[in-house]
Parts: C-alpha cells; sequence; structure tokens
C-alpha cells in the first residue's frame, strides 16, 4: 500500500505570508517583554487596510 507523504514533503512551507504585516517593520522592542512595536506608517496602513475590508 502506498503511504501519503504530502504533509511531510510541505511541513517546512510556511501558511501565510507576513511580508506585508503591521509587525513586519520593527522600529523597537519593548525592554523587558521584547514586545516589537512597529513604526506609525506601519499601524496606520494595517488601520486602513482593516477600516477598508470590514465587512
Amino acid at each position: 500500500m502506498t503511504k501519503n507523504n504530502f504533509k511531510a514533503r510541505h511541513m517546512g512551507e510556511p501558511v501565510e505570508k507576513h511580508d506585508t504585516a503591521a509587525w513586519a517593520n520593527i522600529e523597537d522592542l519593548k525592554p523587558v517583554s521584547r514586545v516589537p512595536i512597529p513604526s506609525e506608517v506601519q499601524v496606520k496602513n494595517a488601520k486602513e487596510y482593516v477600516d477598508t475590508n470590514q465587512k
């Protein structure tokens, strides 16, 4: 019987591309928690995207 190896072969491929996400352009990190803070331009772009794509 043939074994299906599709999942094993494609496990390393990312499901989504996050190149244009708001956190992709990290401007700063919080000192203790190491949380990335995006630039103000990226935050505005993300908000504009969400506002125009509301259903």
